[in-house]
């Protein structure tokens, strides 16, 4: 992707895909459904998932799998608020980008 991936996209992007399931889902899962539309790093996304979740915006929780533990995240409420914080500003700024680009009107 020749466009740069801001902290504030990359968060939105995480939160969102945490969000899809109610359980919550695994990191290696975040890191390929992230994969499918931005080409990222293991080792990028995973210092998010810290963070996200220093911010409370996800809890953490380990499951046994295959005789292993597998670590998954969850979004809390305040990382609903927060998505649903990025989803607005998302709508208006691509909004804006795709006037100027395609000489769309508002």
């Amino acid at each position: 992707m020749v466009f740069n991936t801001g902290a504030a996209l990359l968060d939105a992007i995480v939160l969102s895909v945490v969000s899809r399931d109610a359980e919550g889902t695994y990191g290696y899962r975040i890191t390929q459904e992230v994969r499918e539309v931005l080409d990222v790093s293991e080792s990028t996304l995973y210092p998010v998932l810290r963070r996200l979740q220093k911010d409370q915006c996800l809890t953490v929780y380990d499951r046994e799998y295959g005789g292993r533990n597998r670590r998954y995240y969850k979004v809390t409420e305040q990382g609903m608020v927060q998505l649903n914080m990025y989803r607005s500003e998302w709508m208006s700024y691509s909004g804006k980008i795709s006037a100027i680009l395609f000489g769309e009107e508002e």
